[in-house]
């Protein structure tokens, strides 16, 4: 480096750690919620599945969850996290909707997923402190904005590209 010239930054870059962002979203309300984890755990993924039921939906009778067949996405997970009276309390109230292996289903997943990392997770993020409270900040700001997810694949869309998918009745 020089007096005078622009500063420079080699390509190599001291890591200071990963972490885990898990997102739920309600795209027809505008709302969604991200955790930021140390891992990616069937117990991480359990917590956040109960804070889903006991702090954001708390009078919700049943709450539809539709997630990829990633294997910590299991209501055996909820049982290794707690005690069995807790997580047969948590998964009654859930309807637990796994998309096709194939499918395109969790793009609306995908679609915020997308706007976190274009609009906060464009740079480096030196601390878990610091990505914490950029992610939270953005996830306020959608959420006050009720920004919604604007989904145009249609039952009879999914009909037809998914056709594969449907049991064939043969006469």
């Amino acid at each position: 480096m020089n007096p005078g010239r622009v500063e420079r930054e080699d390509y190599e870059y001291e890591r200071h750690g990963v972490s885990n962002l898990f997102l739920w979203c309600e795209p027809l309300a505008g709302r969604r919620h991200v955790e930021v984890t140390d891992r990616r755990t069937k117990l991480d993924w359990a917590q956040v599945v109960k804070d889903l039921v006991d702090k954001h939906y708390p009078e919700a009778e049943r709450i539809v969850l539709v997630m990829d067949n990633l294997n910590i996405h299991t209501p055996a997970a909820l049982y290794e996290a707690f005690v069995p009276e807790e997580a047969k309390r948590i998964v009654d109230r859930l309807e637990i909707h796994h998309t096709p292996k194939h499918g395109s289903c969790l793009a609306m997943a995908e679609i915020e997923l997308s706007a976190l990392s274009r609009q906060c997770l464009d740079r480096r993020i030196t601390d878990q402190e610091t990505l914490t409270a950029e992610v939270a900040s953005w996830e306020q700001e959608r959420n006050n904005a009720h920004v919604t997810v604007d989904w145009q694949f249609t039952a009879a869309d999914a009909r037809v590209k998914l056709k594969h998918l449907y049991p064939a009745i043969q006469p």
